[in-house]
């Protein structure tokens, strides 16, 4: 079996005094309408990560291939920097030893260097789920957890149900965070599984359970009243000193704490340091990029990182704000990546961008024109439907434009396109062809190339990685690895505006490009385009024309 692999670098992370837990990629998967491939969670994983959260439950490896597929592929391919990998599981089986459960083994198998287990702590689930004796779920905690700390890894328990399974019988619900935090639990994390308590109840509960065990406590809520974010809260202020959270609430149901609000006010309210230095002003960008991933429309009204959260229609209000904006907002929106709205209209703000372009290693500092006109395209392309949250690379070519527009009064390119076609024929026989063409100048040479594929965007795609290879071989590597299309207006049917977003990696990372028109194969062509020079741009190449 595996041993545990090194953390991240602990000088970049908050004090192990208080953790901040992702849940995203398993809890947070299983809203409905949410279908997370393994390229999907690895992309996620990256920006919490970016973000500063310290842990990360990647899912449970072993309970299905992908889940499994993931923690292989996440210590081989991300380089963690602030966040620790956690594997999810449950515990051993009734009359099963914990080194004999092959579940178990899984957990160690997958490498991850800490584990959460859920355990039963409402007796009646106990005996009617599990159909074993309370004492025996007992044992179960205590094996699997004194097992897994045997073999190097640190351990964290999810008592699930837990407030329900206290208000039924709270001797036994205690015994059950006594029994893991003596067995070797580093943290007990108290479940509010079916979301239906209020903060009150919640922060009665937590000291209650802090005294009677002097264990280390953590809080796990659900949002089924609209309270997962309070009840969070409630727990920090009793003791509680692990949060689970994931990213814009997702999660089963009407979802869970949502991490975004819960960090800010630990950070802004409680004068709590929970991230990295820096890392708060991330948080709008991380949110979005994140909601694009999953293929879910941002919330425009959630708390701190909406488009709404600090937008001010005309009068009374914007009045005010014309004099001070904090009469009429709770904190400067730009510590949160944020930006203040007077209008109804999509606006990036200097400092995002300022912020954006150093993250990509260009420096835009005291150049306000500059600064001023990529906000305006910015402003005028998002207002038509583009998205740069989660298309970075397309960003970083836009960015990159205006600043060759500036030195040589005009972007330079790696190729220009003469016209490219895409063509779908219906067969007798029930099947399609689909053929694309593609005409370019690149080097000063005309190129036209031709291909089939298995659809027009991916015909598209062949025909133009076979006209560019020609003169830029550094492109072999390129492989498209996620297409995702939203619809912008639908209501105007099959004429509305079609956004496209489109993963491509190189072997040595993965970037992210949009398109916008009101043709999905058009706007998939945009998509195509602008990740096919962001690929000459990582190699290294000059553009030419």
């Amino acid at each position: 079996m595996t041993d545990a692999t090194d953390g991240p670098d602990e000088s970049l992370r908050p004090d192990d005094g208080f953790h901040v837990f992702d849940t995203t990629l398993r809890d947070g998967a299983q809203r409905e309408g949410i279908n997370l491939t393994v390229a999907d969670k690895l992309t996620i994983a990256r920006h919490l990560d970016d973000f500063g959260v310290g842990f990360i439950e990647g899912g449970w490896p072993g309970a299905n291939p992908r889940d499994t597929e993931f923690f292989q592929r996440a210590q081989q391919e991300i380089d963690f920097r602030h966040a620790q990998l956690v594997a999810f599981g449950a515990t051993r089986k009734a009359g099963v030893r914990a080194e004999d459960d092959p579940q178990v083994a899984a957990l160690l198998d997958s490498g991850a260097p800490v584990v959460t287990l859920v355990a039963k702590s409402h007796d009646r689930h106990v005996e009617l789920a599990l159909r074993t004796t309370l004492e025996e779920n007992l044992a179960m905690v205590r094996d699997t957890v004194a097992h897994l700390r045997s073999r190097g890894r640190r351990v964290f328990v999810d008592c699930e149900h837990f407030f329900d399974g206290y208000r039924a019988n709270p001797g036994y619900a205690t015994d059950v965070v006594r029994t893991a935090y003596e067995a070797g639990a580093d943290v007990v994390v108290l479940c509010d599984t079916n979301g239906g308590c209020l903060p009150a109840r919640i922060g009665e509960v937590v000291r209650a359970v802090r005294e009677a065990t002097g264990a280390r406590l953590g809080i796990h809520a659900q949002d089924d009243t609209g309270c997962a974010v309070a009840n969070t809260l409630a727990a920090v202020d009793a003791g509680a000193t692990h949060v689970q959270c994931t990213a814009n609430g997702y999660g089963e149901r009407v979802g869970n704490a949502n991490l975004f609000p819960v960090v800010a006010a630990l950070e802004l309210k409680h004068d709590r340091r929970v991230l990295p230095p820096g890392k708060l002003a991330e948080m709008t960008r991380i949110s979005h990029a994140i909601a694009e991933v999953v293929n879910l429309t941002p919330s425009t009204h959630q708390p701190y990182v909406g488009l709404s959260a600090f937008a001010h229609k005309a009068g009374l209000h914007a009045s005010a704000i014309k004099v001070d904006p904090d009469l009429y907002q709770h904190i400067d929106p730009e510590r949160v990546g944020n930006t203040m709205r007077m209008l109804v209209s999509d606006m990036a703000g200097r400092a995002s961008i300022e912020l954006k372009g150093k993250e990509l290693g260009i420096d835009l500092g005291g150049d306000r024109e500059l600064i001023g006109r990529v906000v305006q395209r910015v402003k005028e392309r998002e207002s038509a439907g583009y998205t740069y949250e989660a298309a970075d690379a397309s960003f970083e070519l836009l960015l990159r434009g205006e600043l060759q527009r500036e030195e040589a009064g005009r972007a330079r390119r790696y190729y220009r396109v003469e016209s490219w076609r895409a063509i779908v024929e219906d067969r007798p026989d029930g099947t399609h062809a689909n053929e694309a063409t593609v005409k370019l100048w690149a080097k000063g040479e005309r190129i036209v190339a031709t291909a089939e594929g298995n659809g027009p965007v991916n015909a598209l795609d062949r025909a133009l990685r076979s006209a560019l290879e020609r003169i830029y071989p550094q492109l072999a590597s390129l492989k498209l690895t996620d297409y995702k299309v939203r619809i912008l207006e639908g209501s105007r049917g099959t004429g509305s505006i079609t956004r496209v977003l489109v993963s491509t990696s190189d072997e040595q990372g993965e970037w992210s490009t949009v398109g916008v028109a009101e043709n999905v194969i058009a706007a998939s062509w945009q998509a195509l385009d602008d990740a096919y020079a962001y690929g000459l741009l990582r190699a290294g190449v000059e553009p030419q024309e």
